[in-house]
């Protein structure tokens, strides 16, 4: 297994300190959401308080990465627009979402959490959009495929450069990615792939953000028009 697990030797402070940038803002936003679906808190005011905590953890840790400069915007764009077909077009095409294999005790169930009441306020919904488009694809790309990607090629993982494919990493990525998704596994592997291809393509962080932020943001209008609020588990 050396060679692919990193090897395990002290972590200096400043490589704490830089795992923090990527990874702390990413973790707050996992587990306030666990927190409030574990307390039955009421969305309306534990997602914005969310938002509101990420954002202070952006600013505290990870200001100095957030140039958010794309080298490709227009292809990017693109890129962004065919994970959101991959997403959607399945269900769309033929049916299947449930099936065993997406519908299980280990997967859950492809149903929406967001309360009735909710899905008739403006205001929550752009928030949401909001969120979905600005917020959560900054923290999971700084966390996937800026960290985690080059921490599993090496414990120093600051002088692996973004975008260096190793099979092993790129494929476990994929497959985490895919597991975050719940009954949604197979479209986010896809989507996984994707937005690790595109990072292994570009070298750049910031268009992967692009990407993904162009995903969650047709994903969030196309919930909200057709009233598929299962996409927002």
């Amino acid at each position: 297994m050396g060679w692919f697990l990193p090897e395990m030797q002290p972590v200096p402070h400043r490589q704490t300190r830089a795992t923090a940038a990527y990874a702390a803002p990413f973790l707050v936003f996992v587990g306030l959401m666990a927190l409030e679906r574990y307390l039955g808190l009421d969305p309306l005011w534990a997602y914005p308080l969310r938002l509101a905590a990420v954002a202070g953890t952006l600013a505290a840790f990870s200001r100095s990465l957030l140039r958010l400069r794309a080298a490709r915007p227009a292809a990017s764009i693109g890129m962004g627009c065919a994970v959101f077909a991959v997403w959607v077009a399945p269900d769309l095409l033929f049916h299947y979402r449930h099936h065993w294999l997406f519908e299980n005790p280990l997967t859950g169930a492809a149903a929406g959490s967001l309360p009735a009441a909710l899905r008739h306020s403006l205001g929550f919904l752009a928030l949401r959009i909001a969120g979905s488009a600005l917020v959560v694809p900054v923290i999971e790309e700084l966390f996937w495929r800026g960290w985690l990607m080059r921490w599993l090629l090496d414990r120093d993982w600051q002088k692996v450069p973004l975008g260096t494919y190793r099979a092993a990493s790129f494929w476990l990525i994929a497959v985490l990615f895919a597991s975050e998704h719940g009954p949604y596994w197979e479209v986010g592997l896809a989507a996984g792939v994707m937005y690790n291809w595109w990072l292994v393509r570009t070298k750049s962080l910031e268009d992967c953000i692009l990407a993904h932020a162009v995903t969650n943001a047709l994903l969030g209008i196309y919930v909200v028009a057709a009233g598929q609020w299962q996409y927002w588990p």
